[in-house]
């Protein structure tokens, strides 16, 4: 599975574990803390889901490492290999004859061969799964964004600004009051259902009519003056792409209609708090007027509203009653329950993205310790060989990788030379690393593959080399004049600039050289151009027996046609002109029509 998403999904499960502690939380403390302090709580559980922090040592990581070995256990080979080889009665070697013996790893490869099908299967739609999580949460977010738009290009339709000069001046006084420099527009709106704000950074409060009561406007106005100056807006929607991200999380949804169910009741506590004892049932009276208006269209998610649910009203409108001022114990209470959550958050943790590493081998290390060992079951050479043949048919290269280094050095090269002649480097490397570090078959498969001129292989034995070994063959291959091989070991000496500059000399060496060649022929050469006897060549070939190149120049300009004639030694013996035949056979019947 991709890191990032196992990361992300531990990060979603210690905040759905934080959720649920809040909620129990909130039932046992609701009337007992303050409002707005079960409203600002909730950030905490926010940035748990959206911030990959915490210790190296948490109990979520506790919890996906137990999970990730207790898969490795249950998983550590495919069907085909999770049996004993030397169990009574499944003995290939001693029990079977070598004929059934074949039969039966013919029928574990063939095995083998679904197995991996299915697990590869398996882990492609696994490593791909955060594709589709990723889509899922774009489309949501996108549409979310779509929607407030729609609902904002609504509104603003049929807003009318409000004219009335004692409106605007209470407006500016309130707000004034309330610490708010912003300018801050009025509108009327009969579509909206309550009063609501609007806009990120150019705030409108709109109201559902313009003949709402002085006193009620003055409540309204300090409520949604409220909602601004606290961001709340800038928190929904904080709190919805928080959503979007975790869409696969109910407790993440249930988050949201938590939070935004709490916004207008720390809302309330913030306005309330600002006025005399007297005024709490006038602010509850004109909550209930702004119910009581009916608009055509429901209030968007990215609004602020100053009640945007009926369902809720009984519950403000009692809690509203109630609303007494914190005492200095109950704040005390606040802060000690505050730092529990941040630290509770700290301590679930996530999965951690640095303890992330490929765990492969130490899982193939298990897998083969499982297998009886050659101490305390007598477990052979042949078993061994077994064993490396079955997981070689599985294409297992871990497993293949822990067996190899337990054969004997014979049947060591006898495998080198079939991954060789199979052409597979991925399997003959993990054997070289197998081998013994005095092994002598490093430097005779490194004779062999040089000899036969394959890189890729020769590349692999260098990675087992030292410097001075690669010194050595470094110097070969510049006596042998092997550009190719001069280039894998200047690589692999870190000494690449080295190269390039001698690529540079030789090419340089060998132009000159060629052009004095061809000069003592009677052949000139004026940079691209060839002349022979004074006339510029049109056609110019040059073949050199026993090489794999050869020089072939075309001047549309040219008015005669050559090429150089060599022995077997490589040295020019005469310069001649090409026939007709010569260069049809060469170049092809310009004239003759395409079949």
């Amino acid at each position: 599975m991709n890191e990032v998403l196992k990361t992300f999904l531990s990060m979603s499960a210690s905040g759905g574990l934080l959720i649920l502690v809040l909620l129990l939380g909130e039932r046992l403390l609701k009337d007992k803390i303050s409002r707005q302090w079960q409203y600002y709580i909730w950030i905490v559980v926010v940035l748990r889901l959206l911030l990959p922090f915490g210790p190296e040592v948490s109990l979520m990581g506790k919890a996906y490492q137990a999970v990730d070995q207790a898969i490795s256990q249950a998983a550590l080979l495919p069907p085909q290999l999770q049996f004993p080889l030397n169990a009574p009665g499944g003995n290939l070697t001693s029990a079977v004859g070598v004929e059934q013996r074949n039969k039966t790893v013919s029928s574990l490869s063939d095995d083998a061969a679904a197995a991996r099908l299915v697990q590869d299967i398996g882990t492609m739609l696994i490593n791909y799964i955060w594709l589709v999580w990723l889509v899922v949460a774009l489309g949501l977010l996108i549409r979310k964004i779509t929607i407030y738009q729609d609902f904002i290009r609504y509104i603003k339709a049929g807003l009318t600004p409000v004219s009335d000069i004692g409106r605007l001046d209470q407006l500016s006084i309130v707000a004034e009051q309330s610490g708010i420099k912003k300018p801050m527009e009025l509108c009327v709106n009969p579509l909206v259902s309550s009063p609501l704000l609007i806009g990120f950074f150019h705030p409108c409060i709109v109201l559902p009519g313009a003949d709402i009561p002085e006193k009620d406007l003055r409540y309204i106005i300090l409520h949604e003056l409220a909602h601004y100056k606290r961001r709340d807006m800038f928190y929904k929607w904080l709190v919805q792409v928080t959503v979007c991200l975790h869409w696969f999380n109910p407790l993440v949804h249930l988050m949201s209609r938590e939070i935004a169910k709490a916004c207008e009741f720390s809302c309330d506590e913030a306005v309330l708090a600002k006025m005399e004892s007297g005024s709490v049932q006038d602010y509850g009276k004109t909550l209930l007027d702004a119910m009581a208006g009916v608009g055509r269209y429901k209030e968007n998610l990215g609004t602020v509203t100053l009640s945007g649910n009926k369902k809720l009203l009984k519950e403000r409108i009692k809690a509203i009653m109630n609303f007494k001022r914190k005492s200095t114990a109950i704040r005390f209470l606040t802060g000690v329950l505050t730092l529990c959550v941040v630290f509770g958050a700290a301590f679930v943790g996530v999965y951690p993205v640095a303890a992330a590493v490929d765990h492969t081998a130490d899982k193939a290390q298990m897998a083969v310790d499982k297998i009886p060992a050659q101490g305390n079951t007598g477990t052979s050479g042949k078993d061994y060989a077994v064993q490396a043949e079955q997981y070689y048919q599985a294409d297992s290269l871990p497993l293949f990788e822990i067996t190899f280094p337990r054969l004997d050095e014979n049947i060591q090269k006898k495998w080198l030379e079939r991954l060789y002649t199979d052409g597979d480097c991925s399997f003959f490397s993990v054997a070289v690393r197998g081998l013994d570090e005095n092994s002598s078959l490093f430097t005779d498969f490194a004779e062999k593959v040089y000899a036969a001129g394959d890189m890729a292989f020769f590349s692999i034995l260098t990675d087992c080399m030292d410097d001075a070994e690669l010194e050595l063959w470094l110097d070969r291959a510049l006596e042998d004049g092997n550009r190719a091989f001069q280039s894998i070991l200047f690589d692999k000496l870190n000494r690449g600039g080295e190269f390039d500059e001698l690529k540079e000399k030789q090419e340089k060496e060998w132009a000159e050289a060629q052009a004095a060649e061809y000069q003592a022929v009677g052949v000139a050469m004026d940079g691209k151009d060839y002349y022979y006897q004074g006339q510029l060549v049109n056609i110019f070939l040059d073949i050199r027996p026993n090489q794999a190149f050869y020089t072939l120049n075309m001047n549309p300009k040219g008015t005669v046609n050559i090429k150089i004639v060599r022995d077997t030694n490589n040295k020019i013996t005469d310069v001649a002109y090409m026939t007709e035949a010569e260069v049809i056979e060469l170049l092809g019947d310009a004239d003759e029509p395409d079949k």
